[in-house]
């Protein structure tokens, strides 16, 4: 494996953070330059460099921060004691949404790219981010079917198989660049259908 030069952290480490993220988000990785970065942070690239000796590490934790705000809403909305479907249909728009945002198609992208090279980051992203997801969609499950709203055997395999009808046609068409964007309609379309078709598996 690898050796990848460790994340120092220091006064203005979080105002890199921060700048980086604003233009991940908005150029992807590809797009973002350390000048670009540096400039919006408020930082010389010297400081940005002593931080973070790569761009892939900067980008891999501003991902991971991500993902822990996306855990922090999921773990809001899985915590929601509405009928399931509804709740589904709430987790399916959020995870919709990051699959299709050009910042999640960035970490997809980047993570299947630098897999050789740099397999620690995927792992690690990984760690911090979707397993997290699928552990909290697990949790809610068995708490749903201990409330007779859902009958599930597989927990695991039943959330894996939602994060997947979640993904239906777009998110695939999206990473090998045959759209660059999508409708609300058919974003709904394939919410209402990830819902019904689980709901039609497992709902009581």
């Amino acid at each position: 494996m690898n050796d990848v030069s460790p994340i120092k952290r220091g006064r203005k480490f979080d105002q890199v953070l921060e700048g980086a993220r604003a233009v991940f988000m908005a150029d992807g990785y590809e797009g973002a330059s350390v000048d670009n970065i540096a400039r919006a942070a408020g930082v010389s690239k010297a400081t940005l460099y002593s931080y973070f000796p790569d761009k892939r590490l900067l980008f891999m934790e501003v991902a991971k921060c991500e993902c822990g705000l996306q855990i922090e809403e999921a773990d809001a909305i899985l915590s929601d004691d509405s009928d399931p479907r509804e709740v589904l249909c709430v987790a399916a728009e959020r995870m919709l949404g990051f699959f299709l945002s050009d910042f999640g198609q960035s970490i997809f992208r980047m993570c299947v790219a630098e897999s050789d090279r740099f397999p620690e980051l995927g792992r690690e992203f990984y760690e911090t981010g979707p397993k997290l997801f699928r552990e909290r969609m697990v949790e809610y499950m068995r708490c749903a079917v201990a409330d007779g709203e859902l009958a599930i055997d597989d927990l695991e395999l039943a959330a894996d198989q939602f994060a997947e009808l979640c993904k239906a046609n777009l998110f695939p068409e999206m990473v090998f660049g045959i759209r660059k964007t999508t409708t609300a309609a058919e974003r709904k379309r394939v919410i209402d259908g990830a819902v019904e078709t689980f709901m039609a598996r497992y709902g009581v």
